[in-house]
């Protein structure tokens, strides 16, 4: 599995980039914050992640390991192929699209390019559900509900968790933000994200 390349620019043309590695050009469909970032510097680092098909082999690159795991979530959803999320990740920063899913904003999902209502219904759906039903350690299950933590914080850790946080991290992480008198879900993710980094 290739994971990581770092390597000069050789190529780029809508969204497909050619880098260079000791010799070897990897040509990269890239999430647009990927592929801006590389044909500003003229090259760098990109996280990969390798499609096996009977047909060939295609690589798909992103600009961190969050965005990388917020593409493998999304094309575990029915429906949903490397295009398809390399595409939603195109249209959408990682922060947009864990808000639209805690939120279950159908509306937001369905203007992107290919994701139709069932679509978007669907990544909705299977992604809440599988963030829902992470393994939690004992003591940390129903966790918000014994601090208190209101529906609209709960999507906020949902999302916080769909980017690959632990239950753990983003109920601290809300709790701190929500002690802060913020309340709008976009501005307690957001602000949140700021605590993690």
């Amino acid at each position: 599995m290739i994971g990581y390349i770092k390597g000069n620019l050789l190529k780029a043309n809508a969204g497909i980039v050619l880098l260079e590695n000791n010799g070897m050009g990897f040509e990269i469909a890239c999430s647009s914050s990927a592929y801006t970032k590389l044909v500003n510097n003229n090259g760098g680092e990109v996280y990969t992640y390798l499609q096996v098909k009977e047909d060939g082999l295609s690589l798909y690159g992103f600009d961190s390991t969050e965005e990388k795991n917020m593409f493998l979530k999304l094309i575990t959803v029915s429906g949903v192929g490397p295009k398809m999320g390399i595409g939603i990740l195109s249209s959408m920063n990682i922060n947009e699209l864990a808000v639209s899913i805690a939120s279950s904003d159908v509306k937001a999902l369905s203007t992107i390019k290919g994701c139709g209502k069932k679509t978007a219904e669907r990544i909705i759906l299977e992604l809440r559900e599988k963030v829902s039903s992470l393994d939690l350690p004992e003591g940390q299950k129903g966790l918000s509900k014994i601090v208190g933590i209101n529906s609209a914080n709960e999507d906020a850790i949902i999302a916080l968790m769909t980017l690959g946080f632990t239950r753990n991290e983003s109920t601290k992480a809300v709790e701190r933000v929500e002690s802060e008198g913020i309340v709008k879900i976009e501005d307690v993710i957001s602000k949140a994200l700021k605590y993690m980094n």
